[in-house]
């Protein structure tokens, strides 16, 4: 069981990721993670039968920063917006290194002079690691429910 000092960092944890992406402030999506990283979008379908497929997959905090570079300085794409609405962690299991925790997503996006529409639905399966700098994911498997997404994921979930 977690602590209450534990449970606001983990709620704030979730809060400044989805703020962080919402803001575009990309420089700090991997510094929410830690070196040694899992980040993965991938469907449910693959998810649920155990396929190792996934949409986008990386496996470091270098890998991060790389995608940060690729989508900010030489992906041409039309601008839009995300808006992410983040459900309540659950947690699973919780020992003196690791939380296990998931959470329901929906992100929005918004194009200039077109109406929002969502983009993206799933749950967030995450393995958060306790560290010096306070909790960071150890893993984040963003498992979306569509097995239609859009013809290309340019930012995190």
């Amino acid at each position: 069981m977690l602590d209450f000092e534990t449970w606001q960092q983990l709620l704030a944890l979730y809060t400044d990721y989805a703020l962080a992406l919402d803001t575009n402030e990309w420089d700090r999506w991997p510094e929410f993670f830690v070196d040694d990283c899992v980040y993965k979008i991938q469907p449910r379908e693959n998810y649920d039968r155990g396929f190792p497929l996934a949409t986008l997959a990386f496996e470091s905090k270098g890998m991060l920063k790389d995608r940060v570079y690729g989508m900010t300085e030489t992906i041409f794409h039309d601008p839009y917006y995300q808006r992410h609405v983040v459900g309540i962690p659950q947690v699973s299991a919780v020992d003196a290194e690791h939380i296990v925790s998931q959470a329901n997503y929906a992100v929005f996006r918004t194009k200039p002079d077109e109406l929002t529409s969502v983009f993206n639905v799933g749950r967030y399966i995450d393995i958060v690691r306790r560290t010096p700098d306070g909790l960071k994911f150890a893993s984040r498997i963003c498992v979306f429910d569509s097995e239609m997404i859009a013809n290309s994921i340019i930012y995190p979930i």
